[in-house]
Formats: C-alpha cells, sequence, structure tokens
C-alpha cells in the first residue's frame, strides 16, 4: 500500500483508524513520508504519541518495529547481540567430530540475534517497514549519539561482518515524553512535532471512537470534566489514555451520567497520584462537575 497522496487523505486514512489528528499532525506526518525523514513527536505522557506509529503502520500497510527506550539501552538489547549459547553448541558439536571451527564460522548471520534497530535496517519487501522509537528521552546519552548513524545512513556496523545497510530506509518514529532534553543532533535528523493534549471538540470525537458504548451525554461530561482538570493544579493532570479508561470504567458501572459519588469513587482510574485525588476529592471535585454541567 502506498502513502496516501495528500495531507487530506492522510488525515482522513488516520481518522478512519480512529485517530483523530490536527491538521499540524497530519502536516508533519506527511512531510516526513515524502522526504523519507525520521519524525520525532514530543509531548506529555498519554496524548497518544505511541499510536501515531501504530496507525501509521496501518495505513501503508506495513509491519510496525517496536523499540522501547529505557536507561541502560545499549547495542545487545537495541541492536544485535551473539547468539552465545548456540555458538558453544556449535563448537562442542565440531570437537565431538574431531574438528576446530574458526572464528568465521562462529561468528556468522546464522549466530546473530537481531535486535529492533538492525531487524528494520534488514527489512526487506515493498513496503519499509515502521521503525518505533519509543520514549527515547529514557536512554542513556551514549545510546543517543549510537542513533545517529542509524538514522543519517540507515545502516549497522558489525565488526565481524562489515557494514549492513537497508535498502530503502525504514519510517522512523521517535517519541519523548520530555523527562530530559534530547540533544539538538538527534534532533537536526528529524522533522518535530508537538502533541498538545487534544481540545474538547476532539477529545469528545475520540471518545466517540474508542469507547463508541458510552452514552452521548455521558462523553461529552467526561471530555469536558478532563478538560476543566487540565486548568487545575495537579502534580499530573490526565492524558488521552486516562480519558479513555475513565471513559471505560465509567461505561462498565453502568453509568448514564456524571454524579458527585461516581466521581469521587473513580478519581483513581483517571488521577495517578494520591495527592492529586485527595486534591480533588469531595468538593473541588463537585465545583469541577457543576461547572461541566453549566457548560455542557
Amino acid at each position: 500500500m502506498t502513502a496516501p497522496p495528500t495531507i487530506d487523505a492522510l488525515h482522513q486514512a488516520l481518522r478512519e483508524r480512529s485517530y483523530v489528528a490536527d491538521r499540524g499532525l497530519a502536516t508533519s506526518l506527511f512531510v516526513a513520508l515524502k522526504l523519507k525523514r525520521p519524525l520525532f513527536l514530543e509531548g506529555e505522557a498519554g496524548v497518544g504519541k505511541t499510536e501515531v506509529a501504530k496507525v501509521v503502520a496501518d495505513v501503508l500497510g506495513a509491519s510496525l518495529i517496536r523499540l522501547q527506550c529505557y536507561e541502560g539501552l545499549d547495542v545487545n538489547q537495541a541492536v544485535y547481540e551473539w547468539d552465545y549459547a548456540r555458538q558453544m553448541m556449535h563448537i562442542r558439536l565440531a570437537e565431538s567430530r574431531g574438528e576446530h571451527p574458526a572464528a568465521a564460522d562462529l561468528f556468522g548471520p546464522q549466530f546473530l540475534l537481531r535486535r529492533p534497530l538492525l531487524q528494520a535496517v534488514e527489512a526487506r519487501g515493498p513496503v519499509p517497514p515502521v521503525l518505533l522509537i519509543d520514549e527515547v528521552d529514557r536512554s542513556d546519552e551514549e545510546f543517543e549519539a549510537y542513533l545517529l548513524e542509524i538514522l543519517s545512513d540507515f545502516q549497522v556496523t558489525i565488526p565481524e561482518i562489515g557494514t549492513l545497510r537497508a535498502e530503502q530506509p525504514p519510517v522512523v518514529v521517535l517519541t519523548s515524553n520530555r523527562t530530559r532534553e534530547v540533544h539538538d543532533a538527534l534532533k537536526r535528523r528529524c522533522l518535530y512535532h508537538w502533541i498538545d493534549y487534544p481540545s474538547f471538540p476532539d477529545e469528545l470525537a475520540i471518545l466517540r471512537a474508542k469507547v463508541p458504548e458510552a452514552a452521548e451525554g455521558l462523553a461529552r461530561q467526561v471530555a469536558a470534566f478532563v478538560q476543566e482538570l487540565r486548568r487545575a493544579e495537579l502534580y499530573k493532570v490526565p492524558g488521552v489514555a486516562e480519558t479513555l479508561d475513565w471513559a471505560a470504567a465509567l461505561v462498565a458501572l453502568d453509568a448514564e451520567a456524571l454524579d458527585p459519588s461516581v466521581v469521587d469513587d473513580t478519581l483513581g482510574v483517571l488521577l495517578k497520584y494520591q495527592d492529586d485525588i485527595a486534591r480533588m476529592k469531595g468538593s473541588n471535585a463537585r465545583a469541577v462537575l457543576d461547572r461541566v454541567r453549566t457548560g455542557v
């Protein structure tokens, strides 16, 4: 499947897959696909950055290769490592036959464990894969520096084998929750887009698409309540993921509208810190609910 020919077509393709994107994000995706450049997405946790790569893979009919970043991530987990167990078995089998395998025999492709970055480089087929490098801000600066070769030339150098180059570059999406600043050298190799919390109409559209079983009135109240919470002084305001979880929980409780008791009982689905729950529970939640009822 080829990429949509226009920004509007891409925007529509995303919506058909229940991803509500604004025009800016659709434009950034379209340009990244046209120029074959990595796309670097930043934003608060839970606003849908990771989902972008999943939906783009579906739009393109491509496989999704995901590298989840974390502190201490190195080449062995991200690119490749040697299958030492198979190498030892090969040595013992050869010795049992009175043979002595050469080093070249032990460090060939058959003993290579391919991790996500190498999988993306070696991928073959008419449609290049989508490579998701998720939460790159959680990795160390040393690993971030290693990514520069990947994003510049889409190649991996293995000393025992040589340099492996991609026949066609994968579609690369990097995400960051901005727990630390990513180095400018990495950003320069990418197009950039910031994904913000959605507006009320967009959040309502997301709820309708992702939790269609929620009553219309409930969906509107949930979207409005979360919009109000994001203006409050909380340690961590809810993201879209929490909005969807809360709506699903309310549906499971057979709620058709918000009331003070159900809000107090389910705040733990929406807010993830006890201080935030304690701050909002009771009178503050009722005040927010009153504003929601008035506005909706």
